[in-house]
């Protein structure tokens, strides 16, 4: 016997025994009365329970115990902590319902969910900026009503998804290029993950281009080797033929050697993040170095001024930082017409920082190549670039040593006036040292 039976047939013993008793002391009509009188109470009783418990049922109360006599107090007792029990199970599912909607919204991944009628049940942040859609307003929206993409149609209504699908000019801005594939679930559902692989298009594309480019000047100086061989192989040639044949060879090979290296340079610097040393360089020492190498570029047929600002150095790899600089020295000096001006600046910046500059009163840059100019075999007109002996990689050489030394580039230019080439060093980079007293603006004239 249960707790609930005993403590019912208790009440009722208890009920029995009253009437008894007044049946005994005032006559057995007193008796039946009270037995009644008893019944009809428990009757009242077992309503209003039975009422409370029908509102408990509807709205239920997870605090206290609702406070009851008997057999009811017991029953209340039992639904309160079976209803505690539910609620407690039902908040956990809520938690974790709510820890996996935001590991999902924290995935780099967009997530769709569809119903077995393709249409949305529910999608991540991700996925609203992958497709631009909008998770309330396109809710219970079909997906191809939203995505009308001829390939995404044909993939969705394939059920063929064991390869994902890539689906250009997507996103807000409809300039990325999205990986997608869908898998099925339940009774008929699918799960469509999108991933955004734009940078990823981009660095293959780059790829590409460069192993291209790379051919291509490669293919240039090996052609007019190969003819010029064939040519001193077959053909009856004088010694002085012979000798400019040979000059011309050596020019080419010479070429491919700087391809080469540059190549191998640029591979080195996109290997390391940080410079491999953090020398004191001495920018006077460079300054006037680089005016030499101006001057040997130059051969007297332009106008070159050096002006540096004493006391101000440099920490960084002294052979990386001479490299770049002296790469925009020679772009200038090999750019600018014959009895143009070449002007080279060092000198601090309001910041703290420091500013080299390359000054030239060239032909200039259209404004539409100069966002370009650090990319590798990047030119504005390849037949120039090959006559003045350019790689095409000397600027990209240039980017990379200066993020490796957290300085910038800046480029202005104005055709038919010239252009500057300026690096940004911040303070981090720049030394002061007690001035010396030596001239510190130096003109040549060629």
């Amino acid at each position: 016997m249960n707790i609930i039976w005993a403590r019912a047939l208790a009440f009722l013993i208890l009920q029995a025994a009253i009437s008894v008793a007044v049946g005994w002391i005032f006559g057995a009509s007193a008796g039946y009365v009270t037995a009644i009188a008893l019944l009809v109470i428990q009757l009242f009783f077992n309503v209003y329970h039975a009422q409370r418990l029908w509102r408990l049922l509807d709205a239920p109360v997870y605090g206290e115990v609702p406070s009851a006599l008997g057999l009811w107090g017991e029953i209340y007792y039992r639904l309160h902590k079976l209803a505690k029990r539910w609620h407690n199970q039902v908040k956990q599912v809520e938690q974790q319902h709510a820890r996996f909607i935001q590991a999902i919204q924290a995935s780099p991944n967009g997530v769709i969910m569809l119903d077995e009628h393709n249409q949305i049940e529910w999608c991540n942040a991700i996925a609203e900026m992958h497709f631009g859609i909008d998770a309330k307003r396109d809710l219970r929206q079909q997906i191809t009503h939203l995505l009308r993409t001829p390939a995404f149609v044909h993939y969705l209504s394939s059920e063929r998804y064991d390869e994902a699908l890539l689906m250009h000019h997507m996103g807000e801005k409809r300039n990325n290029v999205l990986s997608m594939q869908v898998f099925p679930y339940g009774d008929n559902r699918k799960l469509i993950i999108s991933l955004d692989v734009t940078d990823l298009e981009r660095t293959d594309a780059m790829r590409r281009d460069f192993v291209a480019n790379v051919s291509h000047e490669l293919k240039t100086p090996l052609t007019v080797l190969s003819g010029f061989l064939e040519t001193v192989g077959e053909l009856p040639l004088s010694p002085d033929e012979i000798q400019r044949y040979v000059e011309i060879m050596r020019q080419q090979a010479g070429r491919m050697q700087n391809i080469v290296n540059d190549l191998l340079t640029l591979a080195k610097l996109e290997g390391s993040g940080k410079p491999p040393s953090d020398d004191r360089i001495d920018m006077g020492m460079q300054m006037r170095s680089l005016r030499g190498d101006a001057e040997g570029l130059s051969q007297g047929q332009h106008v070159i001024e050096v002006t540096g600002a004493e006391g101000l150095d440099l920490r960084g790899a002294e052979g990386e930082l001479h490299s770049a600089f002296s790469n925009l020295v020679s772009n200038a000096v090999r750019y600018t017409p014959q009895g143009g001006k070449i002007r080279i600046e060092w000198g601090a910046t309001d910041d703290g920082g420091a500013r080299f500059a390359v000054i030239d009163s060239g032909l200039g840059i259209p404004a539409e190549h100069i966002p370009r100019l650090t990319e590798r075999f990047y030119r504005i007109d390849r037949s120039r670039s090959r006559d003045t002996g350019g790689t095409g990689l000397g600027l990209a050489i240039v980017k990379h040593v200066l993020t490796r030394h957290q300085a910038d580039l800046r480029v202005t230019s104005e055709e038919g006036h010239g252009s500057t080439f300026a690096i940004h060093f911040p303070p981090t980079r720049v030394v002061h040292r007690a001035p010396v007293d030596t001239p510190s603006d130096v003109s040549v004239s060629g």
